[in-house]
């Protein structure tokens, strides 16, 4: 191993992540020590093609008629999975060729999830990111630290959410008041220091998920811009009052979703609009649902991710929430970066054997190392 990476010290390194909402590469660099976070570097972001996308959504698809039993779609996965090199190594080459550029020693690449399975009482979790190691990393040209979940899982953990260890930098460069950091990708999860510096953290159910997969199917685009069909639309109450009491919201945390254990479905026989409100509010009302099975109410929440773009979104959780609600860029975090640099922080925490999970992260017996490094 590069002795930088193996020694105590701050170095720079390279995160990059992939979300299940398949719009783009993120990539970041941070100075770190894997304890804490001594400097923000360049970012880029690699969009993905429209050709691209298919490609990962038709694995993604293929993964979950999949589920785990028979032959596994090998061929649609090595497709995505070249995919997932190639755009990675764009991402890269945007990031390190800025000018004044660190060279990162290290990088952290999550993959792309196709498949999650939470974890319960009768049924082990499983979980599966899609990336080719050996051509990553041949294709970065530094070591590299990957597979993040699956030692947490076998372990009996979750496998997620995983950015609590970075969530928990940031929320010490802030101060010591009870803060919740809210991660707003195709679910949504959160990370909450109580007052005794106590960190728990999970997926409170969905968040642009749905919203994207309605759009979508109605032929509008991604995702709703600019919260535009939602701020239209009217939210079908009495759908809302059933969706919430879906078993998920009794269920004690650590907990963990796949994309689509909440879909696009919930809003069937509404309107376009109707259904982007209702699925919106609904994503918003789960997330206080979440903040309600805290120990206690925090000062502030700190919302990163897609959705924070999302005025509608935004909104609703302002009327949702018992606390304060800022956005990544108002606390002066780089919002559109912040789980990348979590798997830059992730990816020397696992060169340097340090946990990654802990039992009010995701459930694990103990706190627990993972991933795995290549180079």
């Amino acid at each position: 191993m590069n002795t930088a990476v193996a020694n105590s010290g701050p170095v720079w390194v390279a995160g990059f992540m992939s979300g299940t909402s398949l719009d783009a590469v993120d990539a970041a660099m941070i100075l770190t020590d894997g304890e804490e976070v001594l400097e923000f570097g360049p970012v880029a972001e690699r969009k993905y093609t429209a050709e691209e996308r298919a490609v990962l959504q038709a694995a993604t698809d293929a993964a979950r008629a999949w589920n785990w039993q028979g032959p596994r779609p090998e061929a649609l996965f090595a497709a995505a999975c070249e995919t997932i090199t190639k755009t990675h190594s764009d991402a890269w080459a945007m990031m390190t060729g800025q000018a004044g550029a660190p060279r990162p020693v290290l990088a952290g690449v999550h993959g792309q999830t196709v498949l999650h399975r939470r974890a319960r009482p009768a049924e082990p979790g499983a979980t599966l990111q899609l990336i080719d190691a050996p051509a990553m990393q041949a294709a970065l040209g530094v070591p590299l630290a990957y597979d993040f979940r699956s030692a947490d899982v076998a372990a009996g953990g979750q496998g997620a959410p995983l950015a609590p260890a970075y969530h928990a930098a940031l929320m010490r460069r802030l101060g010591g008041e009870p803060a919740v950091v809210l991660n707003l990708g195709g679910v949504a999860n959160i990370t909450a220091r109580t007052a005794d510096g106590t960190l728990i953290a999970f997926d409170t159910g969905p968040a642009n998920g749905p919203i994207d997969e309605w759009v979508e199917r109605h032929g509008h685009g991604t995702h709703d811009a600019g919260g535009a069909l939602a701020a239209a639309g009217k939210v079908d109450t009495a759908r809302l009052a059933r969706l919430l009491t879906h078993g998920w919201f009794a269920e004690a945390p650590p907990k963990s979703l796949d994309r689509y254990d909440f879909n696009a479905a919930m809003a069937d026989g509404l309107s376009l609009e109707d259904g982007a409100a209702t699925l919106t509010e609904f994503s918003a009302a789960a997330v206080a649902a979440g903040i309600r099975q805290l120990p206690e109410v925090p000062a502030r929440l700190i919302a990163c991710g897609g959705g924070r773009h999302n005025p509608s979104f935004m909104a609703a959780l302002r009327r949702q929430l018992p606390c304060e609600v800022l956005s990544a860029e108002e606390a002066g975090w780089r919002g559109d970066s912040i789980e990348a640099e979590a798997f830059a922080l992730l990816a020397i925490r696992t060169a340097r054997g340090l946990p990654l999970s802990w039992p009010g992260t995701t459930g694990v017996p103990a706190p627990h190392r993972g991933g795995e490094l290549l180079g």
